[in-house]
């Protein structure tokens, strides 16, 4: 039909976490909150996600009201309802009762130009020595390839 086009990606759980594992999901979206979306009016930056009464819920995540959009906008931090079936739910509420794990968004996109989706990370919070760590292994490569092409 058509390729996935990303609309957000959210860079900063990459530093900020380890992902253990993805997942997408389906968002329910009202009509002025995906035509928001197709123009990439989103933030991820403090989104999460959470289980309540058997559902998965989309939290934190900013979707700008639509420009054209009058009276039928809604609140644009309201939490959103995301789809999986009941034994995905099931398996995520028992990994995210873990210590320390955590849903995050990672990115936000429309798959087959028609289904807003979200990729989901089971994530594990990074300590500040951790974050370091990862900068500098970071450094080094970028050196090493910039040494390599310079030769």
């Amino acid at each position: 039909m058509g390729e996935d086009r990303v609309v957000a990606q959210n860079r900063k759980a990459r530093h900020d976490y380890f992902i253990l594992d993805t997942l997408e999901v389906g968002m329910v979206l009202t009509g002025t909150e995906i035509k928001s979306l197709r123009e990439g009016r989103v933030n991820l930056k403090d989104g999460y996600a959470t289980v309540k009464d058997g559902e998965l819920w989309l939290l934190g995540v900013h979707i700008a009201p639509y420009e054209k959009g009058s009276y039928y906008n809604v609140d644009p931090e309201r939490p959103r309802k995301l789809l999986a079936s009941k034994g995905e739910i099931l398996k995520l509420s028992q990994r995210i009762r873990e210590k320390g794990l955590t849903l995050v968004p990672l990115k936000i996109y429309i798959k087959g130009n028609r289904w807003a989706k979200v990729e989901l990370g089971i994530a594990k919070g990074k300590a500040l020595h951790d974050k370091r760590d990862a900068l500098a292994e970071k450094q080094a490569k970028r050196e090493m390839e910039r040494a390599i092409k310079s030769r």
